[in-house]
């Protein structure tokens, strides 16, 4: 049976493909068509599936979408007709984009499939991420949290998953949204609302959430059926427009910053409490989902689960044992829960997979990756061993792209398409923030470590794959792994297995043995405002546009002029 799973109605357009039950390939339009967290529709993610899968669409059995548009229609309806001014904006978004999203599907599936016909699910959104997560999950029993900023009109969805079924506990629906109040603040510190909470994340340390914290704590309540309720006289954003900060927000934390302008206490500030209340409320949640279910494990999914600082404080301060986030925790990663809600969870077919390895995008071979050398009339120098090279050069302190095997699903960069340095240089998180990444100096980078060894410089007790539990650098070892080692002393950590991705395993073990440090500095292959690199003409591209020392790709080692290699 070949399930094609979509992703389209929301952002981070994405498509996989499955077959009885086995994840083949998944990946992002974005990834593709180079547009950062795309809308389109995932016509070439669809193709590239299915050439990785080496499937055609005759194959096709069934087509799972993460979107069912019916639902909680009459909830939509009611919150308008309260509200006659949001008729418009309403109107636009939830009819004319709905039907232009559907249209756009209808018009490609009748172009693409003459004969065999696939049947088509369109399955509810929060199912897709909170059953579909669950039912790749290790677990055959977990307690089940979604949290977004709005699917359909839900929220967030509390549950219980046991084998193939999951049953709700509760509800949230827009305007109580977590989501959205998070996007928020990040609009106010001057970034882009669903699409930069990661910088919101980043900057929280640097403020002092005890300033603002009593203010922001009343705008957020957990009820005692874990729903949530948010007291909406300090936000816009239930208007449906541009500013979602209301008149009174405004006169409690000051002007917001302007995207390009400088940061003010009251910004970090107002970061740091938003973070720190956001933490808290969901860790209420979760003691309330732990007494409900009596679950040893969690599953959380949903675009605020990327939020890894507060995924680390649910694994330490919760009786949950550990927590499962899937590497594509938000929507990108409905186009895989789609698939699976429909095979495990309405098929009732066997659970016989667990999407604990992350790499299921293209593979380029060392022929395809020379051809486009040679096509650019470039020089590489080809090594037997390339672990070794780099290793090399990450000790002497380059900072190398670093582009192998097939790429990863999902927005942290796990190995495969990523840039690297050694973290033991005190000034190398500045270099690459300014010469690389072309980005804010204040934000961090994450260290991958090798699986047997990473509590030597780490404080988690259970294993992070997907780089989505930010954990405590140990005091001993943070002017160790300084470049890694945000302000607070914490890091957003990888976990690497052999089994999962040998080649870089390798290297770090092969650093480690030149340096005694079997920990290097991975960030994501692309600069601020790109998606992370596809292919090898990508990789050139970004390569020769940064500050990057050299370029390890395959086999084959690229550098620049002031370089030998």
């Amino acid at each position: 049976m070949v399930i094609l799973g979509l992703n389209y109605y929301f952002h981070d357009s994405t498509a996989c493909i499955i077959k009885d039950g086995k994840l083949l390939a998944a990946i992002e339009e974005e990834r593709l068509n180079r547009d950062k967290h795309t809308q389109a529709f995932p016509e070439l993610a669809i193709k590239r599936c299915l050439d990785i899968s080496g499937l055609s669409f005759n194959d096709i059995d069934h087509i799972a979408v993460s979107i069912k548009p019916e639902t909680h229609w009459f909830k939509k309806v009611l919150f308008v007709l309260k509200r006659p001014k949001l008729l418009m904006p309403f109107f636009g978004h939830h009819v004319v984009n709905a039907y232009a999203k559907q249209r756009r599907f209808k018009i490609w599936y009748t172009k693409t499939f003459k004969q065999n016909k696939p049947e088509v699910h369109f399955i509810e959104h929060h199912l897709t991420h909170v059953a579909g997560s669950f039912f790749v999950s290790p677990y055959k029993k977990a307690a089940l949290l979604g949290i977004d900023g709005s699917g359909e009109w839900a929220t967030t969805w509390l549950g219980h998953g046991k084998d193939n079924t999951v049953e709700k506990i509760s509800e949230s629906f827009f305007p109580d949204s977590l989501g959205s109040f998070y996007e928020t603040v990040t609009q106010f510190c001057g970034f882009k609302p669903n699409y930069d909470e990661g910088k919101t994340m980043g900057l929280a340390p640097m403020g002092d959430p005890s300033v603002f914290e009593a203010e922001v704590n009343k705008m957020v309540t957990v009820t005692k059926s874990g729903q949530i309720k948010i007291d909406l006289s300090y936000f816009n954003y239930q208007h449906l427009i541009k500013a979602l900060y209301s008149k009174k927000f405004i006169s409690i934390f000051g002007q917001p910053r302007k995207s390009d302008g400088d940061f003010e206490d009251r910004h970090v500030n107002a970061a740091a409490a938003f973070q720190r209340v956001l933490e808290n409320k969901v860790l209420e949640i979760c003691h309330f989902l732990h007494d409900k279910t009596k679950a040893d494990y969690l599953v959380i999914s949903g675009g605020v689960s990327l939020n890894s600082v507060m995924n680390g404080r649910i694994v330490r301060e919760t009786p949950f044992k550990d927590v499962y986030v899937m590497p594509a925790a938000g929507d990108n990663g409905t186009a895989l829960g789609a698939a699976y809600y429909l095979y495990n969870g309405i098929l009732k077919a066997e659970r016989n997979f667990v999407h604990d390895n992350p790499y299921v995008g293209t593979t380029y071979t060392d022929e395809d990756i020379k051809s486009v050398i040679d096509g650019a009339k470039l020089k590489a120098t080809k090594y037997e061993d390339i672990t070794e090279k780099a290793a090399s050069l990450l000790e002497d302190g380059k900072i190398i792209g670093w582009f192998q095997g097939a790429m990863e699903i999902g927005p942290r960069a796990l190995g495969s398409r990523s840039i690297l340095a050694n973290p033991a240089f005190p000034d190398m998180k500045d270099k690459i923030n300014a010469e690389v990444k072309h980005r804010e100096a204040y934000r961090p980078f994450a260290p991958s470590a090798l699986v047997e060894s990473y509590q030597d410089y780490f404080d988690l007790e259970v294993k992070a794959p997907f780089m989505l539990k930010v954990c405590n650098v140990r005091k001993d070892k943070q002017d160790v792994i300084p470049a890694v080692t945000h302000v607070d002393g914490s890091a957003r950590l990888q976990t690497v297995e052999k089994t999962t991705h040998p080649l870089y395993h390798k290297l770090i073990h092969t650093l480690g043995e030149k340096t005694g440090v079997p920990v290097v500095l991975n960030t994501s292959f692309n600069i601020q405002g790109e998606p992370v690199v596809e292919s090898p003409k990508d990789a050139l591209r970004c390569f020769y546009s940064t500050g990057l020392d050299a370029l390890v790709i395959g086999n084959y080692v690229l550098t620049k002029d002031k370089m030998k290699n």
